[in-house]
């Protein structure tokens, strides 16, 4: 009897036969989008896909609509996890697609189209190819793969707990603890098929911030009779722009201040009583990120007080720094160089820029090693920095590099389990 080929060659092969199935399902999950903590009908499919599989166990209702799935492989050996976010945005799709999305949806009170305007429906159908490759080399493996599917990375609704913090809080990284994890991003700065990765820090951390400045309301016509706190916020909005550019030491890390939101009076000849400005703060060092914070509520009540208003700074910190931890990106990156040269469509693999941009994926990373990349599905005749960004109602996807998510995260999974083995 002839020996088997090597498991990157099966696993390439699996992939390439699976290829229009990830498609359909991406296309089914695309069209029927759902918002985070809400995502009943995306579990069900996933919960049916895993059950089919006959994992060892499956588990459903983590952090309210999250499901896990446990695989033994047939050898002995360590334990790794492997993630994909469910959740769609509160977005109202604007591409014309035969499956596009027409979902309509309540988000905090007010409703909302619906739209997997961040890949999020390609991330579930890639760990749901990965789990059909995996399953059928079960004998194989030396190791257990944990599937992890994860609701409300785009942020739970107001008042509701979830997302990654709220699966590790139930569980999801014991009965077993995995020695690592990874996970994947779809992404319009690159071309379909490219693999991005970055060692330490690659994206920022998110903290919401919310100041409330309040004066005395007085009729416009008489200004000096009241405390204006709308001249208070807008001092305090350009304030707000020394705290990155005159405050921190950029040699060390980048950072942002942006006030996104201003609301405030009803009439135009009405000095109001108070103004709301809402804003995120981003960073990529834990200390620079506390520093940011005292600074910002000390400039802010420091103008107020001078204009003799009064203000509130609340800043809640969201998510911490996705930071890649350098020894297993190292230790993972022939995995992924051998992934990205190879194939149907070999594309190839480089270092990315930091992005502000923010994943819960970090919050796994802060209680275990992990890698999270990026993988690009732009299509190949439309420039990456002229593409519409992850987020947007006209982002697309060029399905080409569902193919190579999956034989990322597959091949991630056999590799590390084979190194722990030994």
């Amino acid at each position: 009897m002839s020996p088997q080929p090597p498991l990157s060659e099966r696993i390439a092969a699996l992939a390439a036969a699976l290829e229009p199935q990830v498609i359909a399902w991406r296309r089914d999950l695309h069209q029927h989008p759902e918002l985070g903590n809400r995502e009943f009908r995306t579990a069900a499919v996933v919960t049916e896909h895993l059950h089919g599989l006959g994992l060892d166990e499956v588990r459903t209702g983590v952090a309210h609509t999250g499901v896990v799935g446990l695989l033994k492989g047939g050898r002995p050996g360590g334990v790794v996890a492997l993630r994909a976010d469910m959740d769609g945005l509160p977005v109202t799709e604007e591409v014309e697609l035969p499956f596009a999305s027409r979902a309509r949806a309540v988000w905090n009170g007010e409703e909302v189209g619906v739209m997997h305007a961040c890949g999020h429906d390609c991330h579930v159908a890639i760990l749901m190819g990965v789990a059909s490759i995996l399953a059928s080399l079960r004998a194989d493996i030396p190791g257990t793969v944990k599937f992890i599917f994860q609701p409300a990375e785009e942020m739970p609704p107001e008042g509701e707990e979830g997302g990654a913090a709220l699966m590790i809080k139930e569980g999801v990284l014991e009965h077993p603890t995995p020695g690592a994890i990874f996970g994947l991003h779809v992404t319009s700065r690159q071309s379909a098929g490219v693999i991005g990765y970055r060692p330490g820090p690659t994206m920022a951390s998110s903290d919401k911030l919310r100041i409330t400045v309040q004066g005395r309301q007085t009729h416009g016509a008489a200004p000096w009779l009241g405390i204006d706190p709308i001249v208070t916020s807008a001092q305090i909005v350009l304030g707000l722009q020394t705290v990155v550019s005159r405050t921190l030491d950029l040699n060390r890390e980048p950072a942002v201040v942006t006030i996104g939101a201003i609301k405030g009076g009803v009439r135009e000849n009405i000095i109001p009583d108070a103004v709301e400005m809402r804003g995120t703060i981003r960073s990529f060092d834990e200390g620079m990120r506390d520093a940011i914070h005292a600074r910002v509520t000390q400039l802010a009540e420091g103008i107020a007080a001078a204009s003799r208003a009064t203000c509130k700074v609340c800043i809640t910190k969201n998510y911490p720094v996705t930071r890649n931890d350098p020894v297993l990106t190292e230790r993972m990156l022939p995995t992924l160089t051998r992934v990205a040269s190879s194939g149907p469509r070999p594309m190839g693999i480089e270092v990315v820029p930091k992005a502000t941009g923010a994943e819960d994926f970090s919050f796994f990373q802060r209680l275990i090693p992990g890698l999270f990349f990026f993988v690009g599905v732009t299509p190949p005749e439309i420039e990456p920095s002229q593409a519409y960004s992850n987020h947007s109602p006209r982002f697309i996807v060029d399905e080409r590099g569902l193919e190579v998510g999956v034989r990322a995260l597959a091949n991630l999974a056999v590799d590390y389990l084979a190194g722990e083995a030994g």
